[in-house]
């Protein structure tokens, strides 16, 4: 089985001016499908070709070493980037049961994007941050380059990608302008879906 490069949903314009058209279309064109060429030549003739990027990821401590590495790095960049593109829309307002748990395990929305601005804004190099349901509890962490939740038995609920690729075409620099640009292209719905499947 071939890993392929899943299509956008929406024009690489549809998150302007918060995400610009040109860093969506490399980001996706490109970076992403980098990830999936890559994935698939690491697997080559490994036994592994068959398995989903989850099950990559879960089982990532089995595979042999000369190719661990690889995985970890293509697999993760595959799925974070794969649950990143369906978690973006404009004008979605929060809603639904992902409202009241974050409330209830943050105090409120605006206390819940406050640290989790804390800990996009103190990552150190490039990698991501991850509101994740760990053991039915959500949580704030940090991953380094590609690696996943999955492979720390989390589940991904909503996702910053804190490389440069993904913000500084439009915003240099100033990552905390990006972060603060983001929440006008979460979607919620999505994002509540995630999280009551995730429940289950």
């Amino acid at each position: 089985m071939l890993h392929t490069l899943p299509e956008l949903v929406y024009s690489f314009d549809a998150l302007e001016p918060f995400i610009d058209s040109k860093t969506m279309e490399i980001h996706h064109d490109k970076h992403h499908q980098g990830y999936v060429d890559k994935l698939n030549k690491a697997l080559e003739a490994t036994g592994l070709e068959d398995k989903s990027v989850e099950e990559l990821l879960k089982e990532i401590n089995s595979f042999p070493e000369d190719k661990k590495q690889a995985i970890i790095n293509n697999a993760g960049g595959h799925a974070n980037h794969s649950f990143f593109w369906k978690m973006l829309k404009k004008d979605v307002k929060i809603n639904g049961e992902i409202k009241d748990a974050i409330h209830e395990k943050f105090g409120s929305e605006e206390n819940f994007k406050e640290k989790f601005k804390e800990a996009a804004t103190t990552l150190f190099g490039s990698g991501w941050v991850w509101l994740v349901l760990n053991n039915n509890e959500l949580e704030i962490i940090q991953t380094k380059n590609q690696d996943s939740p999955i492979s720390q038995n989390k589940t991904p609920i909503l996702g910053i990608d804190l490389w440069e690729h993904a913000y500084y075409l439009k915003y240099q620099n100033k990552r905390p302008e990006y972060v603060d640009a983001f929440w006008n292209v979460v979607n919620w719905d999505a994002i509540n879906e995630s999280f009551l499947k995730a429940k289950k």
